[in-house]
């Protein structure tokens, strides 16, 4: 914490301990632990700093239970750690999103790929006249992978990057294995012309 942080918050801490001091409890404090828990929220700390969020929320409750048993002192202790928790969840948040959403960006690039690398087999596959018939299982798996590829797009464009990690990672690994089915049937291919 930098030497300014440090003198802000002793004054604020020093003036906010005067005030309960007086017997008043700190709802100026409660308010401002709220509305940073808030922002943690807003920021996605539920679920990308779930821990520091949660003992955030945790002290704000406790503060409030510390104003229904009138010491005003902890509750003013506890509504400051609620703040406090609640602006490094906020951090914390932003930090985890950052590397998630880079994560969930190539996993979709691994699967566009994917997708490009068994569309070009199905096309060798074809080429090489290979029976429609057996091609048919291939060409529905990678229809049913690109519709799967879209909507992993849609939720990375939500934001919902977790839950792109998995799908792209799923919709990569059918791809893959469409490429290798492919792979055999060109392979065999030329074997039955002979």
């Amino acid at each position: 914490m930098s030497s300014v942080r440090r003198a802000v918050m002793s004054l604020a801490v020093i003036a906010a301990l005067t005030n309960a001091a007086c017997g008043d409890p700190p709802d100026k404090e409660l308010q401002e632990a709220r509305t940073a828990i808030d922002a943690a929220r807003s920021a996605g700390a539920d679920v990308y700093a779930r821990e520091e969020f949660t003992a955030a929320e945790t002290a704000l409750k406790n503060a409030a239970d510390a104003v229904d048993q009138r010491d005003y002192r902890l509750a003013l202790n506890r509504a400051l750690d609620a703040r406090e928790r609640a602006q490094t969840a906020t951090k914390e948040a932003a930090t985890r999103k950052s590397a998630v959403r880079a994560d969930a960006s190539r996993a979709l690039a691994a699967t566009t790929a994917a997708l490009t690398q068994a569309r070009t087999k199905l096309k060798a596959a074809e080429t090489a006249r290979t029976p429609a018939r057996a091609l048919a299982p291939a060409r529905r798996t990678i229809d049913d992978c690109d519709r799967a590829l879209q909507e992993t797009r849609t939720a990375f464009g939500q934001g919902a990057y977790a839950g792109v990690i998995e799908s792209a990672g799923a919709t990569t690994t059918r791809l893959r294995g469409v490429s290798h089915d492919l792979d055999a049937l060109s392979s065999a291919a030329p074997r039955r012309r002979r």
